[in-house]
C-alpha cells in the first residue's frame, strides 16, 4: 500500500452562477443582415485596433491607459460600445495570461520527464511509478534532440511571461491555420473567408441593472423587439430613434424563457451575444445572466435515498444505481454519445446523453449522481505516454470539462446533486472486487460498470472492496457482522444472518447419534491375513 497516493474526499460540486440560452433571428430582411454585418464588422476592426493596444501595454498597463483607450474607442463608436470593446480586449488578455501559464507547466513536466528518462541506461525497465530509460539508441538520440527544442521554448515563454507578451489571434488560431490546409478541411477559399470574417465580428455587449430592459446597447423587449445602438459612422442607417436600428423579426427564448421574462421586466442586467452561423446562413441572438449560486447541500442530505455512480467513457456513461448501504441494485445502464463531427453536433451529443442519464436518475429516487473529479491535463502528455498515440487521442477525445459543466448546470435546474470524487484506482479496483459477483447467465459486468459501482461507494464514503476479513480471533459473526455498508440491526439479505436452532457452525448436528447408529462406518479398514477389523462408530454427542 505504499505506493498508493492519499485520496481526496468526495464533495458536493457547487451549482452555476450563470445561464445562457440561446434563440435563432428568424425572417431577417435584407436590409437587417447588412446593418448586421456593417455593424459588426466595423466593431471587429476596432475590438482588434484594442486588442493589439492592449496586448502592447502588457504588465505596465494601468487604469489611465484603459480610459484613454476608452475614450478613443467612443469618439469611433459609442460610449457603451466603447465599454463593452475595452472589457473584452482585457478578458481576452487576462485569458491568455492563464494559458500561457499553463504552457509554462506542461513544457516544464515534459522537461523533466525526458531528463529523467535520459538518465537511465538503454532498455531499462520501469515501474509503476516512474518511466524506464529509452528502449533504443536511436530513440535516447531523438529525444535529446526533442529535449533541447522544448528547454528553447520554455526559455521564450517565461521570457514573454516576465514582459507581459502575449501571443492572440483574434478568429482563432486553428481557424488561421486552416487556411493553409482548405482541402483537408473541406473547405473553398470563398467558405474559409466568410467563416474567418464572421469569427471576427464584434456583436455583444453587457448589461447594466437599472437600464431599459437590463442592456442599453443591444436592448430586447418583452414582447421580443430587438434593437441595436449604432455605432457613430453608421449612424444613417437608423430607423428608430436616438440613432437605434430595429430588426424586423421578433424574438423568443424557447428555454427559461420566463426567467428571462422577469428579469427584462425588472430591468436587471442582461448580457446579449448576435452570431452568424456562416455554414447554415443563420442568425442567433444568445442571452447570458448571473444567478446566485445554489446553496450545496449537505452530503448525507444527498445520499440519504442512494446514488447512481457514473463512470466516463470515450463514448458512453456507464451508470449504476446503489441503495443507502453501497449495495447495487437493479441492473446497469449505458448511456451512448458520438463525438464525432463539429462542436456543435459533439456538445448536442452530451446534452442529450445527459438528459437521458438525469432522467433516469430521477426515476429512480435518488437525490445524488457521483462522477469522477477527471482532469486529463497531466495526463495526455507525449512524454508521459510516449507511443501510446491511440490512448493519448482516447484520453484527449473524453469530453471531461464540458460534461461536468453541462451536468452541473442541468443537474442543478431539476434538484440532483454531483457528487465529486477521487478517480484514483476505480476502474482497477472495480473490475477486481465486483465484476465478476455482478457477472450471471443473463448479465455480463463490463469494467466500466464495475467502474461506476466504485464511483457511487466512494462518494457513500465506503471502501470500494465487497467485504472486510472475517475477525481473525473468531471466525464467526460473534463479533460483528462482516460486511461494513449495512448496520447490524438492517433486515434484508446483507442484514444479520437468521437464528438457526441447534448448535453452531463447525458443530455436531443435533441428530448425530440417530443417524450414525443407523448406517455403515466408512472408516478405513485394514486388512492383515484372514483378520478384518472395522471400527466401531464413535458418537461425538452425550
Amino acid at each position: 500500500m505504499g505506493g498508493l497516493r492519499k485520496l481526496a474526499e468526495p464533495f458536493v460540486v457547487p451549482g452555476p452562477s450563470g445561464v445562457a440560452v440561446r434563440t435563432r433571428l428568424k425572417h431577417l430582411a435584407p436590409v437587417d443582415e447588412q446593418v448586421l454585418r456593417l455593424v459588426g464588422a466595423h466593431l471587429g476592426s476596432l475590438a482588434s485596433r484594442d486588442l493589439k493596444t492592449r496586448c502592447r501595454d502588457g504588465l505596465d498597463h494601468d487604469g489611465d491607459a484603459w480610459a484613454a483607450r476608452k475614450r478613443e474607442l467612443t469618439r469611433l463608436s459609442s460610449s457603451r460600445w466603447a465599454g463593452a470593446l475595452t472589457k473584452a480586449s482585457h478578458d481576452q488578455w487576462a485569458l491568455a495570461r492563464r494559458c500561457q501559464l499553463a504552457y509554462i507547466d506542461s513544457l516544464q513536466a515534459a522537461v523533466r520527464t525526458i531528463r529523467y528518462r535520459l538518465s537511465l541506461p538503454v532498455g531499462h525497465k520501469g515501474s509503476k511509478g516512474a518511466p524506464g530509460g529509452y528502449r533504443s539508441r536511436r530513440e535516447w538520440h531523438a529525444k535529446t534532440r526533442r529535449l533541447h527544442l522544448l528547454q528553447d521554448r520554455l526559455e521564450r515563454e517565461q521570457a514573454d511571461r516576465e514582459a507581459g507578451i502575449v501571443h492572440v489571434v483574434r478568429g482563432g488560431k486553428r481557424l488561421a491555420r486552416t487556411r493553409h490546409h482548405l482541402p483537408a478541411a473541406q473547405l473553398t477559399e470563398d467558405q474559409w473567408r466568410r467563416r474567418w470574417e464572421a469569427e471576427r465580428w464584434f456583436l455583444q455587449a453587457d448589461g447594466e441593472s437599472g437600464k431599459r430592459f437590463g442592456n442599453e446597447t443591444i436592448r430586447v423587449s418583452p414582447d421580443g423587439e430587438v434593437s441595436i445602438k449604432l455605432p457613430a459612422p453608421l449612424k444613417k442607417w437608423a430607423n428608430a430613434p436616438h440613432g437605434r436600428y430595429v430588426l424586423a423579426c421578433r424574438v423568443a427564448f424557447p428555454h427559461r424563457g420566463q426567467e428571462w421574462a422577469d428579469r427584462v421586466a425588472a430591468n436587471r442586467a442582461l448580457a446579449y451575444r448576435i452570431h452568424h452561423d456562416t455554414t447554415r446562413g443563420r442568425w442567433y441572438l444568445t442571452a447570458s445572466w448571473q444567478i446566485p449560486a445554489s446553496p450545496a447541500i449537505p452530503m448525507t442530505t444527498a445520499l440519504a435515498h442512494g446514488v447512481v455512480g457514473v463512470d466516463t467513457n470515450a463514448d458512453h456513461l456507464a451508470a449504476w444505481r446503489l441503495d443507502a448501504h453501497g449495495n447495487p441494485t437493479g441492473r446497469p445502464r449505458r448511456f451512448f454519445f458520438d463525438l464525432s463531427g463539429p462542436s456543435g453536433h459533439r456538445d448536442a451529443q452530451v446534452r442529450h446523453a445527459l438528459t437521458r442519464l438525469l432522467h433516469w436518475a430521477k426515476g429512480c429516487g435518488v437525490k445524488a449522481i457521483a462522477v469522477e473529479d477527471l482532469d486529463f491535463t497531466a495526463e495526455k502528455s507525449r512524454e508521459k505516454h510516449g507511443r501510446k498515440r491511440r490512448f493519448r487521442q482516447l484520453i484527449s477525445g473524453m469530453p471531461t470539462g464540458r460534461l461536468r459543466a453541462r451536468l452541473t448546470s442541468m443537474a442543478d435546474h431539476t434538484g440532483i446533486a454531483v457528487i465529486a470524487v477521487d478517480p484514483a484506482y476505480t476502474s482497477r479496483w472495480g473490475a477486481q472486487h465486483w465484476q465478476a459477483p455482478l457477472t450471471s447467465n443473463t448479465r455480463k459486468t463490463t469494467r466500466h460498470d464495475a467502474a461506476a459501482v466504485a464511483i457511487g461507494r466512494r462518494a457513500q464514503g465506503h471502501p470500494i472492496r465487497r467485504r472486510t476479513a472475517p475477525p481473525p480471533a473468531h471466525r464467526s459473526d460473534v463479533q460483528g457482522h462482516r460486511t461494513v455498508q449495512a448496520g447490524s440491526g438492517t433486515p434484508g439479505c446483507e442484514g444479520p444472518r437468521p437464528r438457526i436452532p441447534g448448535p453452531r457452525t463447525r458443530c455436531v448436528p443435533p441428530d448425530t447419534a440417530r443417524t450414525r447408529a443407523t448406517r455403515t462406518s466408512n472408516t478405513a479398514r485394514d486388512v492383515r491375513g484372514d483378520l478384518v477389523w472395522v471400527q466401531d462408530p464413535l458418537l461425538l454427542t452425550d
